[in-house]
């Protein structure tokens, strides 16, 4: 076969278009070859106010708790109150056979009225006895002896006053009624049980649960930390009541916020720990004691936090860094980390403030490659269609 020759003058202008090409790529920043720079999500540092919130394992705990008891002997006759009911105080809740106080009651009151008549009859005497000493018609002996039964019968209605309100009181405990406003857990004992014989029997647990107690811990460590902190002045102390943020077992937030109340003085020998309590409304009864919970307590306020959101931070042996953005090309940048807020890390040392941080991407980028940043989250460019070829 003959070869076909091409005029030299189209070899020409096609390595002349060829090398315009490569001209142009070098000018866009393109890697040999023609590939664009890899896209890359990036946040941008800015400091800022942050309040530390530290999130800790907590329990439920109820305002008040009663437990009723018996405190007479005797047979439980009726029971006044439903199970798991709203009681008020003074409310009747059970019923101890009273006829046996009744009666001790009406024999002590027989005996005091007895004993008042004497009083009044040796307050007579002795008053007679104080007016015929006067004209010598009787001994100063009987006069004194007069004196002494008057004080003798008084000092026996005394007493009989007091065993008659004895057996009053216990005419009134034999009636046992609620001894603060809750709800009322189960019955202990059924009519017909016999209670008191030689110790106060429980009947019932009354329990206040609007508001709650929230009982929480936080490791002595992380406690004496924020306190250097507070210190330094890097951190400054949370304006009046720390607010508290309750996360119910399944997950979801509680709508009530509550009050930080006391920090304990002491550190738990055994756990290290220091124990915190908080008082939350509770008015849809949501909340019961005994309840596991996570509490998330503000602490402090860092009015130049920075913070990089987790997954734009990476661990290796030598430690935690960061990817950043600089003339675009990507940089490693070590870093030192503090406590974890929500989705994002607090960074000690290592960022000013600034730096374009990558957090998407990363997988396709190493160090010193080349790079394009486009605010994470924004939408990706549309990438050109290619030119239909021309014949």
């Amino acid at each position: 076969m003959r070869a076909i020759a091409f005029p030299l003058s189209l070899t020409l202008l096609a390595t002349a278009l060829l090398a315009g090409c490569g001209d142009k790529d070098a000018a866009a920043g393109a890697p040999p070859g023609g590939m664009p720079p890899a896209e890359v999500g990036v946040v941008t540092i800015t400091p800022g106010r942050l309040t530390l919130t530290s999130e800790l394992p907590g329990r439920i705990e109820a305002l008040r708790t009663a437990e009723v008891r018996a405190r007479v002997a005797g047979t439980i006759f009726e029971r006044r109150f439903r199970e798991g009911s709203d009681v008020k105080k003074g409310d009747p809740l059970f019923q101890i056979d009273p006829r046996p106080y009744q009666a001790q009651l009406d024999n002590a009151r027989a005996e005091l009225a007895r004993l008042e008549a004497l009083r009044v009859e040796k307050q007579q005497l002795a008053t007679r006895a104080k007016t015929l000493v006067a004209k010598q018609m009787i001994s100063q002996q009987d006069f004194e002896s007069a004196i002494a039964a008057e004080r003798a019968a008084e000092a026996e209605a005394a007493a009989a006053r007091a065993n008659a309100d004895l057996y009053r009181m216990n005419l009134e405990l034999a009636n046992v009624r609620a001894p603060i406003d809750g709800r009322a857990g189960r019955a202990l004992v059924t009519e017909g049980a016999l209670v008191g014989q030689g110790e106060a029997t429980p009947l019932v647990t009354i329990r206040q649960i609007d508001p709650v107690y929230v009982n929480f811990t936080q490791s002595g460590a992380e406690l004496l930390r924020l306190r250097r902190a507070l210190a330094a002045g890097s951190v400054q102390a949370v304006d009046g009541a720390a607010q508290v943020e309750v996360v119910l077992e399944d997950g979801s937030v509680y709508p009530h916020t509550g009050k930080l109340l006391f920090s304990d003085m002491a550190v738990d020998a055994s756990t290290g720990s220091v124990a915190l309590r908080a008082s939350i409304a509770n008015p849809d009864d949501l909340l019961l004691p005994g309840m596991f919970v996570r509490v998330r307590v503000q602490q402090a306020v860092n009015e130049a936090a920075i913070t990089v959101p987790q997954r734009g931070l990476q661990r290796g042996p030598q430690g935690a860094f960061v990817m950043l953005v600089k003339d675009g090309k990507v940089e490693m940048q070590p870093v030192e980390t503090g406590a974890a807020q929500g989705d994002a890390w607090i960074v000690t040392s290592g960022l000013k403030g600034g730096e374009q941080v990558i957090v998407e991407g990363l997988q396709k980028i190493g160090p010193g490659a080349p790079v394009k940043a486009v605010p994470f989250g924004a939408a990706p460019a549309a990438s050109a269609a290619p030119a239909p070829a021309k014949p």
